[in-house]
């Protein structure tokens, strides 16, 4: 057989073979991306121009998320801190708005006090939804039923359901809870 007749069927042969494992580093990236994130991959595919670009997003927004100092709360801010929800809770008898605006900085705090950036509500969403994906749907209703109530535009079922919504996220914030990340040294 001649060299070139060799090369024929070697580059192709090797050509298919890259692409297969092109193909199957995409497919692992892709399935890995859609288990960590759940219904958030779906909504930052929603969001993007291409599946591509929305992996991209994710990728980077865990890039970011390994660069903050995200941390466990220490025992006593945590005992302190449930010593606040429960306050907020008691005053929603009362003052059911305030107690959700309240909700909502509690909420803020316990994520600042954490490491995460508090500035940017957008940019919150995607700091928490690297361990969090699974509880950042409360958030988001919570957070939309707390601007509805700056108005006085929400109903006392729905300013219920924002403080169940807080409670979901904060709970979890609170016990540390997510999807831990384990970044290699």
């Amino acid at each position: 057989m001649s060299t070139g007749t060799l090369l024929a069927i070697v580059i192709p042969v090797a050509v298919v073979v890259v692409l297969i494992a092109v193909g199957l580093a995409l497919f692992t990236r892709h399935r890995a991306l859609q288990k960590r994130y759940g219904p958030e991959y779906e909504r930052t595919v929603d969001a993007a121009d291409s599946r591509l670009a929305a992996e991209r997003e994710l990728s980077a927004r865990e890039k970011r998320h390994d660069k903050l100092d995200i941390k466990p709360l220490p025992d006593r801010l945590r005992e302190r801190y449930t010593r606040d929800w429960d306050h907020v809770q008691h005053e929603f008898v009362d003052r059911p708005e305030d107690a959700v605006h309240d909700a909502d900085q509690l909420v803020t705090s316990v994520m600042q006090e954490r490491g995460y950036p508090t500035e940017d509500y957008d940019q919150q969403l995607k700091d928490l939804s690297v361990e969090h994906s699974r509880t950042l749907k409360h958030y988001r209703a919570a957070h939309e039923i707390d601007t509805l109530s700056e108005g006085h535009k929400a109903t006392t079922e729905q300013l219920r359901g924002a403080m169940v919504h807080y409670r979901a996220l904060f709970d979890e914030l609170l016990s540390d809870g997510g999807q831990t990340r384990h970044v290699p040294a």
